[in-house]
Formats: structure tokens, C-alpha cells, sequence
């Protein structure tokens, strides 16, 4: 995993801060105008994350099907 360090400043953008990310980093990610993104924090770290809609729409069905058919994936599983 290559770690790369950026600086930005934080601006004003009505009653919240915004972020500008250079457009290098942001061609290395894969990501374009009026995509997603997912902000995590983690360990006093924070990670940004493109959204594949796609994928999020798989991983909800799979949770869903997992609700709706727990006892039956549990017998199966045996």
C-alpha cells in the first residue's frame, strides 16, 4: 500500500468546511465530478473512499437476502 501525503486547506462552504482535493490524487482514485465519496475515520486518521454504486447496490441485496432468509442459510450451512 503506497501512502501518499497531501496538504489542503479547509475552507468556508456555507456553515460547513470543504475540502479541495488536487486533480492528480483524484484521477489516481478513479474519481470525477458528482461522484460519491465515503469519509471514514479511523485511528485519528481520515480516509476518503470512492462509492461504487454498483457494489453498494449488491452488498444491500446480499444483506437483505441474508435477513430474509437467515434461518434457512443457517440449516443449509449444517
Amino acid at each position: 500500500m503506497t501512502v501518499e501525503r497531501v496538504t489542503t486547506k479547509l475552507r468556508k462552504v456555507g456553515n460547513s468546511l470543504g475540502v479541495t482535493i488536487p486533480k492528480e490524487l483524484l484521477e489516481r482514485l478513479g474519481a470525477c465530478e458528482d461522484n460519491t465519496v465515503a469519509l471514514r475515520h479511523e485511528n485519528g486518521s481520515l480516509r476518503l473512499e470512492v462509492v461504487n454504486p454498483e457494489f453498494e447496490s449488491l452488498v444491500t441485496a446480499y444483506r437483505e437476502g441474508n435477513e430474509k432468509y437467515r434461518n434457512a442459510l443457517r440449516e443449509l450451512s449444517k
